[in-house]
């Protein structure tokens, strides 16, 4: 039998690729998506189902569906995007039942993989040039974000630690850049405009979209424990990032930058998020050795994820939006997945 997976976030970018990555592999026998919201992308074989933010449902669904395997792609790293109450709601409660289903008695769950955030760093003047997995941030954290995935850990280290026969794997990704993804840095250049704290050109990494899923399939499919930085190779300065984009840098004053980072978003220049405000004074750096130690190789390096992002922006901007917009319409699904009137591949 195949692996039997359970994604948390099917209706967000992060969850409906790795759906569709996992439909092509031919080890995985069962996809259930689970999110507040319904699908974005069409999906061939991963069954939905709607829950609520908190997940309170997945403790039944484990139940029901003797899934083997979790990939919680759904924690919120951007603050521009919900309510503190949502974002709490979601990374902390969401987290909680999980692994109340995951740890339950008679569970079959045996591996869960979480996307996190290098967020969990910092940034600081006091930082190492690299932060490996096992060092901690230097300054407490300043945003409810940032709290929010500190305690997300704090939780999935007290549940390895209760359960030894769970395979537990976190990936921190640093900032990630693709064609498709929408995060304040790719919207802010993608507008040709890139905040800048006056006095500083910050040394940034990037890792690409593709290398995100990639480095996802990779942990699930070798079933590796543990804590992973993900990044590709080398840091570019920001200044650089923004001219190989095209954007202008827009000047914010080193002192109450929050305030002038609040005005660029009430002008609708930049929706810029106060976990950002730092990694734009002091960037930030981590050590991507241990993954690429485990056998994974990366497609792209930050300089190189930079310029594809580049490229393709570029690209768009001249033949426009090719891909069609996909509306999930249940029953229109079910038809196809469900009614013996439609022909298969294997009937034809």
């Amino acid at each position: 039998m195949g692996k039997r997976i359970l994604i948390t976030g099917l209706g967000s970018f992060w969850g409906g690729r790795m759906a569709q990555a996992l439909e092509s592999d031919p080890n995985v026998e069962t996809i259930i998506g689970v999110d507040v919201t319904e699908p974005q992308v069409p999906l061939e074989r991963t069954e939905y189902v709607r829950a609520d933010q908190s997940y309170s449902i997945l403790s039944r669904i484990v139940k029901a569906t003797q899934v083997d395997t979790i990939v919680h792609t759904f924690l919120i790293v951007d603050s521009t995007r919900t309510s503190a109450r949502n974002l709490h709601e979601t990374n902390v409660i969401g987290t909680m039942n999980l692994l109340a289903a995951a740890g339950a008695a008679e569970s079959s769950v045996r591996h869960i993989i979480v996307k996190s955030s290098s967020l969990v760093y910092g940034s600081s003047f006091q930082d190492p040039a690299w932060f490996r997995e096992s060092m901690s941030r230097t300054q407490p954290p300043k945003t409810r974000v940032e709290r929010s995935l500190l305690e997300v850990e704090d939780y999935l280290r007290d549940f390895a630690d209760d359960n030894p026969h769970v395979v537990v794997t976190l990936l921190r990704f640093t900032n990630v850049l693709g064609h498709d993804l929408v995060t304040p840095i790719t919207s802010a250049l993608e507008r040709g405009v890139a905040p800048w704290v006056f006095g500083f050109d910050p040394l940034l990494q990037f890792v690409e979209e593709d290398d995100v899923i990639r480095a996802l399939h990779f942990v699930l499919d070798r079933q590796l424990p543990g804590v992973y930085n993900v990044a590709g190779d080398g840091r570019i300065p920001w200044s650089e990032v923004a001219s190989i984009c095209g954007a202008r840098l827009v000047a914010l004053p080193p002192v109450l930058t929050g305030w002038s980072a609040a005005a660029l978003g009430a002008m609708r220049l930049v929706d810029l998020p106060g976990e950002l405000l730092d990694l734009l004074r002091y960037g930030r750096g981590i050590d991507n050795r241990r993954l690429k130690q485990a056998g994974f190789q990366y497609r792209f390096t930050s300089a190189g994820a930079v310029d594809a992002f580049a490229r393709s922006r570029r690209l768009q901007r001249v033949i426009g939006q090719t891909r069609p917009n996909y509306r999930y319409e249940r029953d229109v699904e079910q038809f196809f997945r469900r009614s013996p009137a439609v022909v298969r591949p294997t009937e034809a």
